[in-house]
């Protein structure tokens, strides 16, 4: 089998189109939320303690010279990302557990009661006349 036709049926199997559908719509949504966070969520908090915007939040490891820039250890933007990464997880997890709660009401949902074979059928009228 050359190498191009099994590309072709693994880039063709079910689960490979639904994995790049997910990563778009995750890509997109990761967006939203990036943009949700950085101008919703931290300009208020960032009020909240005094008037600190965490993009400007830097460690000088060596400071500029001349036409140099500076060196810098930017740990404002890694806090602006764990507030991401926690606001997206959240949002995942929320979706995902109503997503359970849903599939767990269809599961619980009472099957209707199986209707008697003819055996059966027979078997009860044979009951009920033994009963006169």
């Amino acid at each position: 089998m050359s190498i191009v036709k099994e590309f072709k049926e693994f880039a063709m199997r079910g689960n490979v189109i639904d994995l790049a559908v997910g990563v778009i719509i995750g890509v997109a949504f990761g967006k939203i939320v990036s943009s949700f966070i950085s101008d919703i969520i931290m300009p208020p908090l960032g009020i909240l303690i005094g008037g600190v915007d965490f993009k400007d939040l830097v460690f000088i490891l060596k400071a500029a010279k001349g036409e140099v820039a500076a060196v810098t250890l930017n740990y404002g933007m890694f806090i602006q990302n764990i507030f991401d990464f926690l606001i997206i997880a959240f949002a995942i997890f929320m979706a995902v557990k109503g997503i359970n709660k849903i599939k767990k009401k269809e599961e619980e949902a009472p099957a209707a009661p199986p209707t008697p074979t003819n055996e059966e059928k027979l078997l009860a009228e044979i009951r009920d006349l033994l009963k006169k």
